[in-house]
């Protein structure tokens, strides 16, 4: 195997400004006046430590001169020394305020920028494809994007800014300390190298390690998920698995807790031991310019001053290549965030908003669909037409299809093959918010909003969700009314235990909300329900679908369900079998030809009897 060249220094330094400008860029819309503000306050507080430290040189000078003069001369430097202490005060008054202006700018900032951030993931969020959040690799740059990122673009810009400030004073300083020595200012700069060389290597290690383990911090969160929350601590009680899952969550932080202990203890061996070169080179320089001054090469007061600009020159130069190092990391978490925020999604829209043929209803052509990095179709061929006031009813067992096929029809998917038409209009071609205002749909594993009542039924067409006499219709079509009336304040009701006064619904209680939610799409072309009755009694279930075979009498209807008291009410039937059509027909049709479905139908009125 080859081996890879050794890492470039100069290009690694130059990687720590990779992503400078992004992170410039948002802070800067998210607050122009702070931005400028911190500018401006770095630049006073990298100038004002040297100018500091050679007021304090003079300030010695004086005070020393003082001692063998007299009379009015003695006066006058009395007066320099005393100009001296407030000129210094003054200084330092000045110096203090802006590093405190900027503490408070970076303070607010960070609040605006950790929400501007939030907001541009979720934003880009919206625009990605279901698989998308189905894809394990791509849900961790989601993760990772979201852990950090939100105060990482502050973090490189505030970081920057001190790079600056130090590289100002250390220009400053080297000035100052280049009349007593060019030597002291090269060993000024060589003090820090090996220190800041090894912080390198263990930042990137570090951030290493903080990426590969996304997935085992995932299955932290997801373990205390399901050990704290009321949908998963029944079966852990019933089932005594709160021990094993503890153990998990343990062992994972076990795992965790080693590597991280071991970089740690390297990284602080290594930084006691190359920080004590740098202690080495200020009492280097400390007794250097000591026994200039018995020399009497400098006064008393240079003396004084120039170790002030050394320990200041070298506190920069920590300073500074901490700030680079630091810089390094913010660009390794924020690549996390850039490569999530640039991710390429296929184009989700088209700019048609009605199709040329409204008569033609849906068309399946040839549709397959394969999921990431599955050699086995989902979907194999379909070739299927539904015109309007048709109803449809899929059949066929766990993993044959069923959902697969609605999360095409509407749009969550695009198929891998063929093609899909609705009114005569293919679906790519289709504008997606219209697409979907032609559709609605209530899955089996539908969602339970802690919200309130009528908002959890009015989300159905959100357009419309004040709308409170569209809301009790729906619900009146969806069997929702009969225990809404009933509970403490109606359709203002808070559902769930999330929030306070929350009120928890029984499984077959949701499922009615949820087909409430379905019926509010009043105007949709299409409307499909995904098993929606399985917490529901027989009685109910009949009346339900009594209403909806009302409300869909001139549209498409769609139904997934194992009951055939349900499925037999449809005008069309189709059977799936490992993602293929075997079977279509009526109810009557497919009884006669005596295959599967009606194997399925027969075994099901068996248990009836």
């Amino acid at each position: 195997m080859e081996n890879k060249p050794p890492l470039n220094p100069i290009k690694k330094f130059i990687s720590v400004f990779q992503y400078s400008g992004v992170a410039l860029e948002i802070v800067w819309s998210t607050s122009a006046k702070l931005t400028i503000t911190m500018a401006l306050t770095t630049l006073i507080s990298g100038v004002l430590p040297a100018a500091i430290a050679s007021v304090g040189g003079l300030f010695v000078d004086v005070v020393s001169t003082a001692f063998q003069q007299s009379g009015e001369n003695a006066e006058q430097l009395r007066r320099d020394a005393l100009y001296y202490i407030f000129l210094e005060a003054g200084l330092v008054v000045l110096m203090t305020g802006a590093q405190r202006v900027n503490m408070v700018c970076q303070s607010i900032l960070r609040v605006l920028l950790g929400n501007k951030i939030n907001v541009m993931i979720l934003e880009k969020a919206l625009t990605l494809e279901l698989a998308h959040f189905e894809d394990a690799e791509f849900y961790d740059k989601l993760v990772l994007a979201r852990r950090e990122a939100s105060s990482r673009p502050l973090s490189l810009v505030v970081k920057t800014f001190d790079l600056l400030r130090d590289v100002i004073a250390l220009i400053t300083i080297g000035a100052w300390l280049f009349q007593f020595s060019p030597y002291a200012v090269l060993l000024l700069a060589l003090a820090g190298v090996p220190a800041f060389l090894a912080e390198a290597k263990f930042s990137g290690e570090a951030f290493r390690l903080h990426r590969r383990r996304s997935a085992e911090r995932r299955m932290q969160i997801y373990l205390e998920m399901v050990l704290t929350r009321e949908d998963g601590v029944k079966e852990v009680k019933l089932l005594q698995m709160g021990k094993l899952f503890l153990q998990r969550y343990v062992d994972i932080f076990l795992a965790i807790y080693k590597e991280d202990k071991s970089l740690v203890l390297r990284r602080g061996f290594w930084g006691y031991l190359l920080g004590l070169l740098a202690s080495a080179a200020f009492y280097f320089a400390y007794g250097w310019v000591g026994f200039a001054a018995i020399a009497g090469a400098i006064t008393i007061g240079q003396m004084t001053m120039y170790i002030a600009q050394f320990r200041i020159g070298q506190n920069a130069v920590t300073s500074s290549l901490t700030a680079i190092n630091g810089m390094y990391e913010d660009n390794l978490y924020l690549s996390n965030l850039t490569e999530y925020l640039s991710h390429k999604v296929p184009e989700q829209t088209g700019d048609k908003q009605t199709g040329p043929d409204p008569a033609d209803g849906i068309r399946f052509e040839n549709v397959s669909f394969y999921y990431p990095e599955s050699e086995t179709p989902a979907l194999k061929n379909i070739n299927l037409h539904i015109t309007p006031g048709e109803s449809l009813a899929i059949v066929g067992e766990n993993g044959s299809g069923k959902t697969t096929l609605i999360k095409l029809l509407t749009r969550l998917y695009s198929p891998t093959q063929g093609r899909i038409k609705i009114d005569g209009l293919e679906l790519k071609e289709w504008d997606i918010d219209a697409l979907r205002q032609k559709i609605g749909v209530i899955f089996q594993d539908f969602a339970r909003y802690q919200l309130i009542v009528g908002e959890n039924i009015g989300i159905g067409d959100v357009a419309n969700i004040e709308e409170d006499a569209q809301i009790e219709e729906a619900a009146t079509k969806g069997m929702a009314d009969v225990f809404v009336k009933d509970l403490p304040k109606g359709y203002k009701t808070q559902l769930g235990t999330w929030f306070k006064d929350g009120k928890e619904l029984s499984g077959g209680q949701w499922q009615k909300i949820a087909l409430s939610r379905a019926f509010m799409r009043s105007q949709a072309d299409i409307l499909i329900l995904d098993e929606p009755t399985a917490a529901i009694d027989a009685k109910a279930e009949a009346e339900i679908f009594a209403h909806f075979r009302e409300l869909t009498a001139n549209r498409i209807s769609i139904i997934i369900s194992h009951r055939f008291s349900t499925v037999r009410m449809a005008d069309h039937i189709i059977v799936l079998e490992k993602g293929e059509v075997i079977e279509q027909g009526s109810h009557s049709e497919l009884l006669e030809a005596d295959h599967q479905y009606a194997k399925l139908f027969k075994l099901q009125a068996k248990g009836y009897q």
